[in-house]
C-alpha cells in the first residue's frame, strides 16, 4: 500500500491507473465479440431484461491473472 508520505508517486500512480482505465473502456467498443461469448447470460421477457456475463467475467479474470503474474511477480 502506498503511503502518503510521498503523494506525488500516489498522484502518479493513480493518473497511470485512469489513463490504463480509459484505454481500456475505448477499445472496449471496438470488440463486439466481448460480452457477447457463448456462456453469457442473457435473459430478456416482457418489460425485463437481465444480462450477467459470466464467460466474459472469467476470460478476464484468466487474462488478467497471467498479465499480473508475468509482471508482478517477484522472485
Amino acid at each position: 500500500m502506498a503511503s502518503l508520505d510521498n503523494p506525488g508517486k500516489l498522484l502518479m500512480a493513480a493518473g497511470a491507473l485512469l489513463v490504463v482505465v480509459g484505454a481500456v473502456l475505448s477499445l472496449a467498443g471496438k470488440m463486439g465479440w466481448l460480452g457477447r461469448l457463448p456462456g453469457d447470460i442473457r435473459i430478456q421477457r416482457d418489460g425485463i431484461s437481465f444480462y450477467f456475463p459470466l464467460a466474459t467475467s472469467l476470460l478476464l479474470s484468466v487474462v488478467l491473472t497471467l498479465l499480473l503474474n508475468l509482471f508482478v511477480r517477484r522472485k
